[in-house]
Order: C-alpha cells, then sequence, then structure tokens
C-alpha cells in the first residue's frame, strides 16, 4: 500500500501518485515520454539500462516490469548497461576508467542522453520508492 492514497487522474499507478498537482505530473510524463523514445540511442536500449536501475533503485512496481534481458544486448547496450551498474555501485561517483569507455563507444549526444535517462530514471525509481508503490495496484 502506498504512503498516500491513489488520486483518480493518471493512467498508471506511477502517475496517479502524482494526481494531486497536475502540472508536476504533467511536466514528468512529458519528460518521461521523451527520454523513453529512440533518439540518439534507442528505446530498446534505454529499456534495459531502465531495467537494470529498477534492480537497485528500490521501486517494486518499477521492477516488477521485469530484468535485463542480456539476449537483446549488443555492444551499446553493454556499454552503456555496464555503466549504469557503475553508476549504481559508486552512488554516481564513477570511475575515470568507466567514463573514458563510455566515451570510447558512444558520441557526445548519445552520453548526455544516456546521462539524462539515468538520472531521470532513478529519480523517478526513488519516488516509487519513496511511495511504497507495490508491484501491482
Amino acid at each position: 500500500m502506498t504512503i498516500i492514497k491513489m488520486n483518480n487522474i493518471g493512467d498508471t499507478p506511477f502517475q496517479q501518485l502524482f494526481g494531486f498537482n497536475l502540472q508536476i505530473q504533467k511536466q514528468w510524463a512529458s519528460l518521461g515520454e521523451a527520454l523513453e523514445k529512440d533518439g540518439f540511442l534507442s528505446a530498446t536500449l534505454k529499456e534495459q539500462v531502465r531495467r537494470i536501475l529498477a534492480q537497485e533503485n528500490g521501486c517494486q512496481y518499477c521492477k516488477a516490469k521485469g530484468k535485463p534481458d542480456p539476449l537483446l544486448y549488443d555492444e551499446k547496450t553493454a556499454i552503456c548497461t555496464g555503466y549504469a551498474q557503475a553508476f549504481l555501485k559508486t552512488k554516481g561517483h564513477t570511475p575515470l576508467n568507466v567514463t573514458l569507455v563510455l566515451k570510447e563507444y558512444l558520441s557526445d549526444e548519445e552520453i548526455s542522453e544516456l546521462l539524462a535517462f539515468i538520472c531521470f530514471t532513478t529519480a523517478s525509481q526513488y519516488f516509487g520508492a519513496l511511495m511504497q508503490l507495490p508491484s501491482s495496484q
């Protein structure tokens, strides 16, 4: 059970927790939609990164959407998910050698998108964890 009651405004239980402040709900959803789409990085790659983050960020709702699937990994996905794992283990203080690997395989545009996605996704997953959003509502 969540720590506050669910609002009936929103398409998902996650969005309904923001339903008490429609401006935040709208902007949060808009940014999430923009980051999840194909951009400099594919939506498929970013979903694997999201799944890596979900395993450690404490949101049961996010975690229930599935574990990473290494069968879907190509070289770039392996680099990005590896970076996400390093981010989780070091609480954002990723070692220089990890960052250099990222810079070797990704463009500046891709790095910017990846790090924005990691930060936003982590914030979303922390919100779900803090609200104690269960895996099924």
